[in-house]
């Protein structure tokens, strides 16, 4: 039976949703994880949790220790992330509330560690495949419990990682749309690549809370428009999740 991360925020640290959670500190060779992971149990499954900015969303996200973290998951014996994320929508046809089933990536961060190959053993050079970032079969998975669930999602998305934590100007957010990007956020770049590289099979939820600043007949995006938004709907998302890991 497989043991699954979590990674999220806010509405996901709550160990409610965990029999016998425990906190967990772990050391890494990449310095301190965001936060202590919680691990427990979703019916016989073995879980880990993980706030990716921390229990009280207090890291931003350049500072975000993102190798650290997902070489914790793996040390534990973690086989696979679900991860879920607050996105801004770059798309009309989705709308706030709206669940994203990501299946590409562009990564537009600038400051962050993106690889765990600082450096390369003589003849072992490392340059991981990323044509697909987000594994398949859970983004089946993810799919068919929307369908069960009667979410209103989307299949396919791509998303831009930011460096934030300032949100796009209005040219940047058309560019991203130019680019073909259809939501937006500061998280799953280098979470992503870094899982891909440890080889743990990696799928992403997102959920639209805005429409960034492109739409000039919306206010532009504020952090308390977001927090609403996401409160509004995190139980869809844990719906979602909890459905999926019973077809793990």
């Amino acid at each position: 039976m497989k043991k699954i991360a979590i990674i999220g925020g806010s509405g996901l640290e709550n160990p409610d949703i965990l029999k016998s959670p425990q906190n967990i500190k772990i050391a890494t060779p990449y310095g301190e994880l965001t936060s202590d992971l919680t691990a427990g149990k979703i019916g016989d499954i073995d879980v880990v949790i993980l706030s990716r900015h921390g229990k009280k969303h207090s890291i931003p996200p350049t500072q975000v220790n993102n190798r650290a973290n997902i070489w914790a998951l793996k040390e534990l014996g973690c086989e696979l992330i679900l991860a879920t994320t607050a996105c801004g929508s770059l798309r009309e046809e989705i709308d706030r509330g709206d669940l994203v089933i990501l299946d590409q990536f562009i990564d537009f961060t600038k400051h962050r560690n993106t690889t765990f190959f600082d450096t390369f053993e003589p003849g072992e050079m490392k340059h991981t495949p990323m044509a697909d970032p987000f594994n398949e079969n859970l983004r089946n998975l993810l799919i068919q419990s929307a369908e069960e669930l009667k979410l209103k999602y989307h299949k396919t998305g791509t998303v831009v990682s930011i460096e934030g934590p300032r949100f796009s100007t209005r040219a940047e957010s058309k560019i991203f749309r130019m680019w073909g990007a259809d939501v937006i956020n500061m998280s799953v770049a280098p979470e992503a690549i870094l899982a891909n590289e440890i080889e743990l099979p990696y799928a992403a939820i997102a959920m639209s809370t805005d429409y960034d600043c492109w739409k000039t007949d919306e206010e532009p995006v504020t952090w308390e428009a977001v927090l609403e938004i996401f409160n509004q709907n995190v139980h869809n998302v844990i719906d979602l999740i909890l459905n999926t890991i019973e077809k793990i």
